[in-house]
């Protein structure tokens, strides 16, 4: 399983350094079973999942196999989708519920 950490969710975790640890827990259950943990998300984040982290945060992420074959790759349309294998787990957002979904 290959495991990315997109920028912008890095950034955040370094803001929100009091989670670390809550988030690395659900960080390691999402590898374990990335459908399982998270939510299917909907409308403008089709493909992507959101697990929750504490009270009001939530992690935002992309299983490349389940992407592909419900065929969301076409509206998420990754850069790097074709050279990404199929169990890859993508880390896009963390941060409040509320406004981890406007970015």
């Amino acid at each position: 399983m290959e495991i990315q950490f997109e920028e912008t969710f890095l950034k955040a975790l370094k803001k929100h350094a009091s989670i670390k640890k809550a988030v690395k827990k659900k960080v390691d259950l999402i590898i374990q079973n990335p459908i399982a943990f998270g939510e299917p998300l909907k409308a403008n984040w089709q493909g992507f999942y959101s697990c929750p982290v504490k009270r009001n945060f939530i992690i935002i992420y992309l299983y490349c196999e389940v992407c592909r074959k419900k065929g969301d790759n076409v509206v998420v349309d990754c850069a790097d989708c074709k050279q990404t294998d199929d169990q890859t787990i993508k880390f896009i957002l963390l941060g409040p519920h509320d406004k981890s979904y406007g970015i």
